[in-house]
Formats: C-alpha cells, structure tokens, sequence
C-alpha cells in the first residue's frame, strides 16, 4: 500500500508532509499565515465600509448618486442593473439626491450600458438632464477616480447589489469620494451567490488598487456634466 501511495504522491507531484513534529508544526503555521493573508483584503472592505451602508429610506441627502453598471440583455439594463437604478429612481423622486452619474461599459459601440441605463430612468421618471453619462466606468476602482477626477465629485450616494457595495464604499473612499452605499437586495439566486463568491477574490484586486492608486484605463480630460446638472432646474 506505502509502495502504492508513493507512486501516486510521485506522479500527481504532491508536496510531502514534514516527517518531523516540527516540520509539521512549521507547515500548519504557513498554511494558518497564507489564510490570514487571504482574509485581509475582505476584512479592509469590510472593515472601511463600515457604518456607511444605508437604506433608500435613511441615506442623507446627497447632490450626487453613482450607479454602477451591471451588464444588458439584448441592449436592456440586465435585472440586477434594473434594480439598481430602481433604487436611483426612488432617491431622485423623494428628493434625496439631485442629480444621478451612471457609470459603466461602453468599450465597443454596440455594447452601451451608459445610454441603457439613462433610457431606462428616463422612462422611469428621472429627467434626461438630471442624468451624467460616464462611458469608461470599466471597473469599480476605474468609476470611483473618474468620479473624483473628471466629474468633480467630492461626495456620492453609491448603489449597487449588497455583495458589491462594500467594496463600492471601499475603493471610492480611497479615490477621494466620501461615500454612502444603498445595497440592492435581490433573490439569492445562481447569479447572486456567482457574485458573492466573486467579491472575495475581487478584494484582492481592489486592495492592490487602494495601495498603488493606478490610473484608470481611460482617464480623458474634466467633464463638467455634473456641475452643469446640478444647475439646472429642478
């Protein structure tokens, strides 16, 4: 049997555990520290989110609302990006925010989420001019510091499911954004729990993206979109 496990050890090349008590104690405290490494970058989201997740219901009013992008179906706002702006409709409409920035993918000219989600709160009772269109929110970290940088925004209401926003609050806090977060609750379905799991190896890359600050993939000059909006009457 020894014989036997040998040669399976020897031809799936797997590590062999220490022979000693302290070689073995060795190994646990590498494998423990390597864990704890892994955790870091989810416990800083957490941790930095804290205390700024709110309802629609008990967000402070605040000029601006970010919506991030959440991907079309057949050129459609997809239903977690329609719940998103759902709840960007009902702050603009009760009064807690004036004007709403939609940020998202529009890297080839067929696929458009900006322009998506302006028809879709338009239709939803959101004026056109109420609405700012950022074309190269690629990802989050790259929505948060075109915020910052090229719309001028100092602080935002941000919404997005409840498995992103906290990593939403995160990076746009360390882009200079001082930020409150309405998660979207949804169905815990296979898109929902896809999401979830994806968020815990999205920390790592958003840790990174906090500690080296990189610039977006398209930065451009300053957009007055905003200010402009917020300007015009209500």
């Amino acid at each position: 049997m020894r014989g036997v496990l040998r040669r399976v050890e020897r031809r799936l090349r797997l590590p062999r555990m220490p022979r000693t008590r302290a070689g073995r104690r060795r190994a646990v405290q590498v494998v423990m520290l390597l864990c704890v490494l892994a955790l870091l970058p989810a416990t800083w989201m957490f941790t930095a989110a804290d205390g700024r997740l709110r309802t629609t219901a008990d967000v402070p009013r605040t000029k601006v609302a970010m919506v991030f992008g959440a991907g079309l179906w057949n050129g459609e706002p997809s239903p977690y990006l329609a719940r998103r702006l759902n709840a960007a409709a009902e702050l603009y409409r009760s009064g807690r925010v004036e004007v709403l920035l939609v940020t998202g993918d529009n890297s080839r000219k067929e696929y458009d989420e900006p322009d998506a989600m302006r028809t879709y709160l338009t239709e939803h009772g959101v004026p056109d001019k109420r609405i700012v269109s950022d074309y190269a929110g690629f990802d989050t970290w790259d929505s948060c510091v075109r915020a910052k940088k090229i719309f001028g925004v100092d602080r935002a209401i941000l919404i997005s499911q409840a498995f992103h926003i906290r990593r939403a609050v995160a990076l746009c806090q360390e882009a200079g954004v001082e930020s409150y977060g309405v998660g979207v609750q949804d169905r815990h379905d296979e898109t929902w729990y896809y999401g979830a799991t994806r968020e815990l190896f999205a920390a790592g890359k958003a840790s990174l993206d906090a500690l080296f600050e990189p610039d977006p993939r398209f930065l451009g000059p300053e957009e007055p979109g905003v200010a402009q909006a917020l300007a015009s009457d209500r």
